[in-house]
């Protein structure tokens, strides 16, 4: 699986502002919820219990807030890259920037770990991270993400 087979050019945002980790999590879930066919709320509430289980942030700046839905069939990506950096409880403790909402079909198991995985290691790559930051604009951040190396 490729991530642009779930990550469209139009779900790439580039200085989005959030405060804090709530005020993201709503954000994605808003921008996120057309697209996927889902309610913000219905996001929201399942990335909620999904970050109780641990923070998706994965250090270095990167988060992979994801969760599973019965109603989609499909992975759904959406990526953000934040003006200013904030707190996620990351596992390093270091402010997050770099955002990957990832909704997951609740079942197609192999297929959502699949999708899960080609973002980690895409976002775990700090030759690809540096890309990610000096993106000028969403259509270069959005390359950037696709582009299989």
């Amino acid at each position: 699986m490729k991530i642009s087979d779930f990550l469209a050019p139009s779900h790439v945002q580039i200085d989005l502002r959030a405060s804090d980790k709530a005020q993201l999590m709503r954000e994605l879930a808003q921008r996120a919820a057309g697209p996927a066919g889902l309610s913000a709320d219905t996001i929201i509430a399942a990335l909620t219990q999904r970050e109780a289980l641990g923070s998706t942030g994965l250090g270095g700046g990167v988060a992979i807030p994801h969760a599973r839905f019965a109603e989609l069939k499909q992975p759904f990506g959406l990526l953000a890259r934040l003006r200013k950096a904030i707190a996620f409880d990351a596992i390093d403790g270091q402010p997050v920037n770099i955002v990957f909402l990832l909704l997951l079909p609740a079942e197609k198991a192999g297929e959502q770990l699949n999708a899960l995985a080609t973002v980690a290691r895409k976002l775990r790559d700090s030759g690809e991270l540096q890309l990610l930051q000096k993106a000028r604009d969403a259509a270069a951040l959005y390359a950037v993400m696709v582009a299989e190396r």
